[in-house]
């Protein structure tokens, strides 16, 4: 075993962490698992500073628990509609032009992809290279030791609004943990969730979770569009508990257990008990009135991932489809709906790659803290290795840049 990493995933509907140990040979094993119901959270934020702090705690505590580590620093997951993101362009005058590009370049020509207009109330989350440019060739994937005068780098910066970050990074801090990186949810998912091939011919990643949906484009291996909307899991189950007059305790218990996306493939004759207000006990009602709902308000939110497509002006370079993850995508129907409103190959996406403690973890819901973990794992690779480390660390992280977009 080489080192412990872990990740935080601080959804609008629970917190997630993960502590994953990391071989040498690039396994990635799971030895601990807290997962509790968010508390203090809306749409991805923190509304709550104190009952945050104390979901974030307990889950922590339960992770702790599982693994036997104590957890002191971790990557944490950032979402919210604050989140956006352009594509920037960084161009510098290579240093030591005899030696080749070198990591002190390449940080540089970084730095002036970051250098955009940043409000005073925003700061940058993530500068991603996409692709180099050395001397006029596109396309370089990795310019160290390569010859030239010029390099360039096209990279995706992300950034958002410092006062959710700061907020999210104090309730962290408040339970005792200390924020390595906020790693934006999106990319996070499309790290577990996607195949290699999916991430090089063009795909997008939908996270639907409980506040907000985030939607992530990779196309060459990489990053390309980023967007958070502000809609989730949870409106579809405020309907179920408006159109069904049931507490919105039940709603949600009602959507997973007997919801389903296309009311076509519901019998007439199928139904289920919930207990309305105004009622002395539990009722039986058609399933299909429940997926009428449910498919109206599951459209909508398609609709609104349709649109972001179409405004990232990708929406003609995705061939290898949609990978939905988030607990809606566990939604019966919801594959085939959003085949119908993408007009896309859409899959149900989990993590990839894992070992250990992952029955706790199965499915599209846990893609983020997965994806977190993985970040943790390849953080050492995505730093240049400096010249003169040893060969066989220069071997390891060669290999683990195998791995990583870009």
């Amino acid at each position: 075993m080489e080192r412990t990493v872990v990740g935080i995933d601080v959804g609008s509907s629970k917190v997630c962490t993960l502590v994953a140990e990391v071989y040498d040979e690039g396994e990635l094993r799971i030895i601990g698992v807290g997962v509790v119901p968010a508390h203090g959270m809306r749409k991805g934020v923190v509304v709550n500073v104190a009952e945050a702090t104390e979901a974030i705690a307990a889950s922590v505590e339960e992770a702790e628990r599982s693994s036997g580590y104590q957890v002191e620093r971790a990557y944490v997951s950032l979402s919210g509609t604050h989140i956006s993101s352009i594509n920037s362009r960084g161009v510098i005058a290579v240093s030591g032009r005899g030696e080749g590009i070198t990591v002190e370049d390449v940080d540089r020509a970084l730095d002036a992809a970051g250098a955009v207009v940043v409000p005073h109330n925003r700061e940058l989350v993530h500068v991603i290279p996409r692709f180099y440019v050395v001397d006029g060739q596109e396309g370089v994937r990795d310019p160290l030791e390569m010859h030239g005068f010029r390099l360039e780098v096209e990279a995706h910066v992300v950034t958002g609004s410092t006062t959710a970050i700061q907020n999210l990074t104090k309730c962290v801090a408040a339970a005792g943990v200390e924020v390595d990186e906020a790693v934006l949810s999106g990319i996070a998912a499309g790290d577990a969730a996607l195949a290699e091939n999916e991430r090089e011919m063009g795909a997008v990643l939908v996270d639907i979770g409980g506040g907000v949906t985030d939607v992530a484009i990779f196309i060459e291996g990489t990053i390309w569009h980023a967007a958070t909307l502000g809609i989730g899991g949870e409106y579809i189950t405020n309907d179920v508990a408006i159109g069904l007059r049931l507490p919105t305790g039940a709603a949600e218990e009602v959507k997973v257990r007997y919801g389903h996306a296309l009311p076509t493939q519901v019998g007439e004759e199928e139904r289920f008990p919930a207990a309305p207000f105004g009622e002395d006990g539990p009722q039986t009602m058609p399933r299909w009135k429940l997926a009428e709902i449910i498919e109206a308000r599951a459209e909508e939110i398609l609709g609104m991932v349709a649109q972001e497509i179409k405004r990232s002006g990708y929406d003609g370079l995705l061939p290898a489809g949609v990978i939905l993850c988030g607990g809606t995508a566990l939604l019966p129907g919801i594959q085939e709906l959003a085949r119908e409103v993408l007009e896309l190959p859409v899959r149900i996406g989990t993590w990839q790659g894992l070992t250990g403690l992952v029955d706790r973890i199965d499915g599209p819901a846990y893609a983020v803290a997965a994806g977190l973990v993985r970040w943790g794992m390849m953080a050492d690779a995505r730093r240049p290795l400096p010249r003169g480390g040893s060969p066989a660390g220069r071997r390891f992280l060669n290999w683990l840049r195998t791995l990583l977009p870009g």
